[in-house]
C-alpha cells in the first residue's frame, strides 16, 4: 500500500513538473520575451513524455507562430518559417477538435495567417510568383480554420483576397489548372463585384482551351448572373470556334438564324468565322472557301441590319465584295494577257501573202482567242455586281464614319482604306466606259477624284 502510494506521489510530482514548465512558457510568452518562450518550449517537447501531449503542442505552435510572426526573429531563426508550420501541423493532429484553442485562443493560426499573407503581399508585388504561391498557400490554409471554425467575428466563409492572391500568383506562374482551382472556388460562392469579373472571364477561357462543356456553360452562367451587363457573347463563340467543326458551325449559325435569336455580336463574330474558315481549314476547295465567305458577308449584313451605325460591319461587306471582284478581275486580266500574247506571236509571224492561206491563218488565230473572248465575256457580270456591291457597302461604311466627331484609330484606320478602295473601284467602272459613255465616263471620273483626294487623310 505504501508503494502504490509512492507511485501515486511520484506520477503527480511529475506532472507538477510539467505544468510547471509550461508555466514558464506562458510567463514568458506573456511578457513577450519570446527567446526564453522558445528555451522553456523546447524544453518541455526535449521529453518524450510530454511532446506528444496537446497542451505542449499547442504552446510549441503558439510560441513558435509569434516567432514567425517578428521579422526580426526571422532573421535570427531562420528556420523558424518551416518550424512554425511543422509544429501547428503536428498541433492539428493531435487535437482535431481544437480543445486546446477554444481553451485558450486562436492566436497561432491568426499569427501564421497574417504573417503568410503579408510576406506574400511582399513577394507578389516584387512578381516573384513561386515564392508568392507558396506564401498564400499557407495564408488560405490557415484562414480557412480561422473562418470555418468561426474564430473571428467576420462573416464570411473565407478570406477572398488570399485566394483571389493565390490563383493570381499561380496565373502569373503559367500554372492556370492549379489557378483554376482557386478561381473556382472564388466563383462556386458567387463572389462579385467590379474588380472581380475576370474571375469568371478566366474560368470561361480556360475551359474553352480544355474543351470542357460542362465547366465552361456553369461558370459563363455564373458570370452571366453576376454580371448581367458585360456581353459574354464573345467567350460563347470563341468556345465555339475552338471546340466545333466548320459544319457543325455552320449548322448552328443556320438554327439561331432562322430562330431569331442572333444578336448583333453574334453575326458579327459568326462572321469571322467563315470568312476566316479558309485560313483554318486549308483542305477547302476554292468553291467552300467562296461560299463561307460570302456566308460571312451575309452574317456582316445582318449585323448591320441590327445597327444600322455599324461602319465595322458595313466596311466588312465591302471588303468581302472587293476580294471577290478582285479575283474576278484577276481572271480576267489574265485572260487579256493571254490573248496579247497570242496576237503578239501572230504579229510576228512571216507575212502570208496568199490570201488564201492568211484568211486561213487568221480563223485559226480567231479559234484561239475566242475561249478567252468568251471567259471574259462570262467574267463580266458576276465581276461588276460584286463591284457594285462592294462600292454599296464601302460608302455606307465611308458616309457613317465621315459624319462621327471623335474616331478611334479603328475607325481612321478603316476610312483610309475605305476611300483609297472607293477610289480603286470608280477609277475601274470610269475606264470600262473611256470612249464609249462620256457622260458616265465623268461622273466616276469625278467620284475618283472626290475619294483620291482622301487618300491618308485620315
Amino acid at each position: 500500500m505504501k508503494k502504490l502510494l509512492l507511485l501515486a506521489m511520484f506520477a503527480v510530482s511529475i506532472q507538477l513538473v510539467h505544468a510547471q514548465d509550461l508555466k514558464k512558457v506562458q510567463t514568458a510568452y506573456i511578457l513577450n520575451k519570446l527567446d526564453d518562450a522558445k528555451t522553456e518550449v523546447d524544453k518541455v517537447m526535449a521529453d518524450p513524455k510530454q511532446n506528444a501531449k496537446t497542451e505542449a503542442l499547442y504552446w510549441k505552435a503558439k510560441v513558435y507562430s509569434a516567432l514567425y510572426k517578428e521579422p526580426n526573429m526571422r532573421t535570427k531563426y531562420p528556420t523558424v518559417t518551416k518550424e512554425a508550420d511543422d509544429a501547428m501541423r503536428k498541433y492539428i493532429a493531435a487535437d482535431p477538435a481544437f480543445a486546446e484553442v477554444k481553451a485558450r485562443g486562436a492566436e497561432p493560426f491568426f499569427d501564421m495567417y497574417s504573417t503568410a499573407f503579408a510576406n506574400g503581399v511582399k513577394v507578389f508585388n516584387d512578381k516573384k510568383w513561386e515564392d508568392a504561391v507558396t506564401a498564400f498557400l499557407s495564408a488560405v490554409e490557415y484562414s480557412d480554420y480561422i473562418f470555418k471554425n468561426k474564430w473571428s467575428n467576420a462573416a464570411i466563409p473565407f478570406d477572398t483576397t488570399s485566394i483571389l492572391y493565390l490563383a493570381y500568383a499561380y496565373q502569373n506562374s503559367s500554372k492556370p489548372a492549379e489557378a483554376t482551382k482557386y478561381y473556382a472556388r472564388l466563383a462556386d460562392n458567387k463572389v462579385g463585384g467590379e474588380n472581380y469579373i475576370d474571375i469568371y472571364k478566366f474560368l470561361a477561357n480556360h475551359f474553352t482551351i480544355t474543351k470542357n462543356e460542362e465547366m465552361f456553360k456553369k461558370y459563363l452562367a455564373i458570370g452571366k448572373e453576376l454580371y448581367p451587363k458585360f456581353s459574354w457573347e464573345e467567350f460563347e463563340i470563341d468556345y465555339m470556334d475552338q471546340n466545333m467543326t466548320l459544319t457543325q458551325k455552320s449548322e448552328l449559325y443556320d438554327k439561331e438564324d432562322a430562330s431569331g435569336t442572333l444578336s448583333e455580336m453574334k453575326y458579327l463574330q459568326f462572321g469571322d468565322i467563315f470568312v476566316n474558315a479558309k485560313n483554318k481549314d486549308k483542305s477547302l476547295d476554292s468553291l467552300a472557301q467562296l461560299k463561307y465567305t460570302l456566308k460571312g458577308g451575309e452574317a456582316f449584313k445582318k449585323a448591320f441590319a441590327k445597327n444600322g451605325q455599324n461602319a465595322i460591319a458595313a466596311f466588312n461587306v465591302g471588303v468581302i465584295y472587293y476580294n471577290i471582284f478582285g479575283e474576278y478581275d484577276d481572271t480576267y486580266a489574265y485572260n487579256i494577257r493571254l490573248m496579247q500574247a497570242l496576237n503578239t506571236a501572230f504579229a510576228d509571224r512571216p507575212v502570208e501573202k496568199d490570201p488564201v492561206k492568211k484568211a486561213a491563218a487568221l480563223k485559226a488565230q480567231n479559234a484561239k482567242l475566242e475561249p478567252f473572248k468568251a471567259a471574259n465575256a462570262l467574267l463580266e457580270k458576276p465581276m461588276m455586281e460584286n463591284l457594285n456591291t462592294s462600292l454599296e457597302w464601302l460608302e455606307k461604311s465611308y458616309v457613317i464614319l465621315k459624319e462621327k466627331a471623335t474616331k478611334n484609330s479603328t475607325e481612321k484606320g478603316i476610312l483610309n482604306k475605305s476611300v483609297d478602295f472607293l477610289a480603286n473601284l470608280y477609277a475601274y467602272k470610269r475606264d470600262k466606259l473611256k470612249g464609249t459613255d462620256p457622260k458616265a465616263f465623268d461622273a466616276y471620273d469625278a467620284k475618283y477624284k472626290e475619294y483620291d483626294a482622301l487618300h491618308g487623310k485620315f
